[in-house]
């Protein structure tokens, strides 16, 4: 396999997570006696780009399907920093109504809904049919098609070119990145400015998150990688910001290579501080996998522990992550008995894999287990805030990256 930014043949191993059915490919109860499709997640990194990349098995069509799950707009937490975002890029860029913003992957909404509340043009581009539809009940237009250079020169030549593009939590399910990158810079006006939230490959590794490794995330991005894939499609970072969500992320801010805007000095002191780091280095990417099965390993004993007790585990999130952590770790709905998730779209369903059922939160309240494992970990915060009458029986939650971790009332 090659690398898709750069070209060069992939000899490194960074993490090999077995084999594994897509994370949002949740299952009916009709699905559960017939055979998963099983891939394999594997990343590679290249020497040259230091891009990290999944192996090359999984179709964009068949993860983003008509029935994705995915609702961006079931975390509260969430839907506060895209209004935040909206208000500071509003503020910062003199957005009005006469501009116009575009958002790739633009799910249901919950961006999108806070511009065309300020009365500034918009358009969603969303290949998923169940989220698109969500999105246009708001009044957002959507093109229903996976971005691309040449749905970007389309739309350029029928003048819908944007003041504003973002892209958040995109890129990094982009197969081919270089395709989608000049198609950002197609569809940018002269004065325009790009900005692409996606997790830091940094924190990855340091956090020892190798559960946001899923069939949907082809790239795992560092700062200094994104600079070069910039470069190549005639563009440049000019600024980036470090954000706490999905346990540590960038935005970096985009514009076209020949832009008089000066490059901020937080460039270039984040991509040293990637470097001191280690992350053009083999070593610290041959060093990951045992983090991994280590975590594999505690959380299995501490689950096979509590069982041995007498003790009832319940989860809480279906998210794609938790997903990954499971069917790595082998823990089936013997050890779970089951998970909640304030998603309507995956109530009722089961986690792809370890076949666990999902239902609604209130199935915490009726069958008060012993302990709650917060798959999505990022957002622990909100989860207890919403659910803290689980103290009341005794009950206790637990997230498991990047160690297990009893959190107390």
């Amino acid at each position: 396999m090659n690398c898709r930014h750069c070209g060069l043949l992939l000899d490194h191993v960074f993490l090999d997570l077995g084999v594994a059915p897509p994370s949002n490919a949740y299952l009916k109860e009709a699905d559960l006696q017939k055979t998963e499709t099983r891939l394999p997640l594997k990343l590679f990194v290249c020497d040259h780009c230091w891009l990290v990349q999944t192996e090359d098995f999984a179709r964009p069509t068949e993860l983003f399907d008509s029935d994705y799950a995915y609702f961006s707009s079931t975390s509260q937490t969430w839907l506060e920093h895209a209004s935040r975002y909206s208000e500071k890029m509003r503020d910062r860029f003199k957005l009005g109504s006469n501009s116009h913003v575009i958002e790739v992957a633009s799910n249901d909404g919950y961006l999108l809904k806070n511009f065309l509340a300020k009365g500034i043009p918009c358009l969603g581009i969303e290949p998923t049919d169940s989220t698109a539809t969500a999105a246009e009940a708001l009044g957002i237009p959507v093109i229903r098609e996976f971005f691309s250079h040449e749905l970007a020169m389309q739309l350029a030549g029928e003048n819908k070119k944007a003041d504003l593009i973002a892209g958040n939590n995109v890129y990094a399910h982009v197969p081919d990145i270089n395709d989608f990158t000049k198609g950002l810079k197609a569809v940018l006006k002269t004065d325009g400015v790009i900005t692409l939230e996606f997790p830091h490959l940094l924190k990855l590794i340091e956090g020892n998150q190798f559960d946001t490794v899923y069939h949907e995330h082809f790239s795992y991005l560092s700062l200094h990688t994104v600079c070069k894939i910039f470069e190549q499609a005639g563009l440049k970072v000019w600024d980036v910001e470090h954000l706490p969500t999905h346990g540590g992320s960038l935005r970096v801010f985009g514009c076209h290579a020949e832009s008089s805007k000066e490059i901020a000095k937080e460039v270039e002191k984040s991509l040293l501080e990637e470097k001191n780091c280690g992350l053009q280095q083999l070593s610290t990417y041959q060093m990951f996998q045992g983090r991994a099965e280590k975590v594999k390993a505690d959380l299995l004993f501490y689950l096979t522990e509590q069982k041995k007790a007498g003790k009832v585990v319940a989860a809480y999130g279906a998210a794609a992550k938790g997903n990954t952590l499971l069917n790595f770790s082998g823990i089936k709905n013997g050890l779970i008995a089951f998970v909640c998730d304030a998603a309507p779209s995956k109530q009722g369903k089961y986690l792809p894999g370890s076949h666990i059922p999902i239902f609604p939160p209130n199935k915490l309240r009726e069958k008060k287990p012993d302990i709650v494992l917060i798959l999505p970990w990022n957002i622990a915060d909100e989860v207890i805030s919403q659910n803290e009458y689980v103290y009341d029986w005794g009950g206790k939650f637990v997230t498991a990256i990047p160690e297990i971790r009893v959190i107390r009332n």
